[in-house]
């Protein structure tokens, strides 16, 4: 079991990590050739020794962001609470730069909007009104800037568009809901602790994106149920405001949910009374309209109701507007 370790290591290091986090391509590539360390992260289910999580989870607990001979000596003394952690742990990104292109579709919903996003982790994607926008071109000029009515927010999310920019304004948000199988809560230090060890080293501001986010969001709590969408949507939904639009977001989590589950969930969400934006790998979904070829789409498919609105890259870094060109 310790040379699968070693081995899902040394992809990772090779191919995963760099360009990204070097530290983490060290951290890796140091796993791949210990067999001591590996079998400490063999005792852990093979769905939860991913390196991202093991990593996050030891920077949860205390790892400093050192070479790998000292975070080598961090799991050896924390091997049995690092196992236990990441077993009952799952990756959570919770990454508000998902807005971005999300923005121009919540854009063409009437409101006020009541918002009840699926796997929402913290609930950072629940605060669109909250955060300011930079719209950049490839050169990295602002082309567009939003800011709320209250000023400009401590959340600034750059994302670089491609083409015409569609209309966009900030929403009027009246109620923010979700649910997660084990949702977190934006004022606890150590879930806050763990959605900023989610953050690969080397990734310029989103730890500081998401601690400006996990202020907001402990400032004003969104309500979050713990458990499976499918037990608990209808439920929830029947809790927005009658006359708010309600707006169901899957952003980044179906392709985490098994398939036949996937497709119940998807089901379940089009009968309810409302409006549904999602953001997926091309060919995980047989619902867009028109119909997409994943062979040739760029990046993630941006749908409303089904319909394709745009590409973007998963996290929101970059997207390109697509309806008005109906492709």
């Amino acid at each position: 079991m310790t040379d699968a370790v070693q081995q899902r290591y040394a992809r990772f290091a090779e191919h995963e990590a760099p360009g990204r986090s070097e530290l983490y391509a060290e951290w890796a590539a140091g796993v791949a050739g210990d067999p001591g360390v590996s079998a400490v992260l063999a005792r852990i289910p093979e769905n939860r020794r991913q390196p991202p999580l093991v990593f996050a989870v030891t920077r949860m607990l205390g790892a400093e962001l050192g070479d790998y001979g000292g975070w080598r000596a961090f799991v050896t003394a924390h091997a049995d609470e690092i196992v236990a952690e990441c077993t009952a742990r799952r990756l959570q990104t919770n990454e508000p730069l998902r807005l971005a292109p999300l923005l121009p579709v919540l854009s063409e919903i009437e409101g006020p909007l009541a918002l009840l996003e699926i796997g929402a982790s913290a609930g950072l994607c629940l605060y669109p009104d909250r955060y300011s926008y930079r719209f950049t071109d490839a050169d990295g000029a602002v082309r567009l800037a939003l800011d709320p009515a209250d000023g400009p927010s401590e959340v600034v999310l750059h994302s670089r568009v491609g083409g015409a920019l569609p209309p966009m304004r900030l929403p009027e948000v009246v109620w923010r809901a979700g649910i997660d199988l084990t949702p977190l809560d934006a004022g606890n230090d150590r879930d806050r602790r763990w959605l900023q060890g989610l953050v690969w080293p080397g990734e310029e501001g989103r730890e500081q994106r998401v601690i400006a986010a996990l202020d907001i969001a402990a400032d004003a709590p969104p309500h979050l149920v713990a458990g499976d969408a499918l037990e608990h949507l209808e439920e929830l939904a029947a809790r927005a405001p009658q006359d708010a639009t309600l707006v169901v977001t899957t952003p980044g989590v179906l392709v985490h949910i098994p398939r036949e589950a996937r497709q119940a969930l998807v089901d379940r969400i089009r009968r309810l009374p409302a409006r549904w934006i999602t953001i997926d790998p091309p060919a995980l979904l047989d619902v867009w309209e028109p119909a997409v070829d994943a062979d040739t789409w760029p990046d993630f498919v941006v749908a409303l109701d089904g319909r394709v609105r745009a590409s973007a890259d998963p996290l929101g870094r970059s997207w390109e507007w697509r309806a008005a060109a109906g492709v």
